[in-house]
């Protein structure tokens, strides 16, 4: 996992990101909603949006919630992987 990557060619992308996860040859951005509401399509389809550069592979958001919108967006478009808090947690135990 990389907080900050110091090539230039990612520098403006990773702005837009909480962080990159690398796995190989991958890069993953990652955005965290620390909301108490629900994610809703809107902000799956900007964080697919930031993330469309050729350097990023499917990119990951983080939230409480989802709402179902955003779940069937993001099962059709590029691979993007939506999280819960819950989901974490139960991987951690």
């Amino acid at each position: 996992m990389e907080k900050d990557i110091s090539q230039e060619e990612f520098q403006s992308d990773t702005k837009k990101f909480d962080l990159i996860v690398r796995k190989g040859n991958e890069l993953h951005p990652v955005r965290v909603k620390d909301w108490n509401r629900t994610v809703g399509v809107n902000i799956v389809i900007n964080m697919d949006k930031a993330s469309e550069g050729a350097v990023f592979s499917s990119p990951i958001l983080v939230a409480g919630r989802f709402s179902e919108h955003a779940k069937v967006y993001a099962d059709h478009h590029r691979g993007i992987k939506l999280i819960t808090k819950s989901e974490m947690r139960r991987e951690l135990s």
